[in-house]
């Protein structure tokens, strides 16, 4: 077994691992809207209203997160197309996932990429407030996890374009 086969196991014993423990209601229920928070309208309307009504920073903010997803949307269409993984609710027999994914591919995970970038320019902009962002942009990467739509290293990978892209987006906007 090669390297990127014991990983490949590895990450779908970890799945299995957390879908055994949170196939609960609550968890899905909560799992549903901690990921629905990641489907990136929240983040357009926050920035806009920080735009409007935050005068020191707020427009800022916007046009640095415009930038940063600018960076992000194309590179994270670009490796999921290309790698093309499939979801593990499509590849896993007898697993069915608790939503319906928007589309085929797994790797990496979109909402955690955004959420990540999320996270990035609050970090920048209000740090006071990095904390709770980064553990919301972690809760909506577990989110896809229990709700059957991503395997872990998904997750990892979509955190790191987030992050990645977010400084990169800082760091041409000039605010990093």
């Amino acid at each position: 077994m090669n390297r990127l086969q014991k990983l490949s196991a590895f990450d779908t014993r970890a799945f299995h691992w957390c879908n055994g423990y949170g196939r609960s209601s609550p968890v899905l229920l909560s799992s549903r809207w901690i990921s629905r928070l990641g489907d990136g309208g929240l983040y357009l309307a926050l920035g806009i209203g920080l735009a409007l009504w935050e005068e020191q920073d707020g427009e800022a903010f916007l046009l640095a997160g415009l930038l940063a997803y600018a960076i992000e949307l194309p590179l994270y269409l670009l490796l999921k197309n290309t790698i093309r993984r499939d979801r593990p609710c499509h590849r896993l027999e007898n697993f069915k996932a608790a939503i319906e994914p928007s589309d085929k591919f797994s790797f990496p995970s979109g909402h955690a990429a955004a959420a990540f970038v999320f996270a990035m320019l609050v970090a920048e902009f209000y740090p006071a407030l990095m904390i709770p962002a980064f553990m919301l942009a972690g809760l909506v990467g577990a989110s896809r996890v229990m709700l059957g739509v991503h395997y872990p290293t998904d997750i990892a990978a979509g955190a790191l374009l987030g992050i990645g892209t977010g400084l990169l987006g800082l760091s041409l906007w000039g605010g990093f």
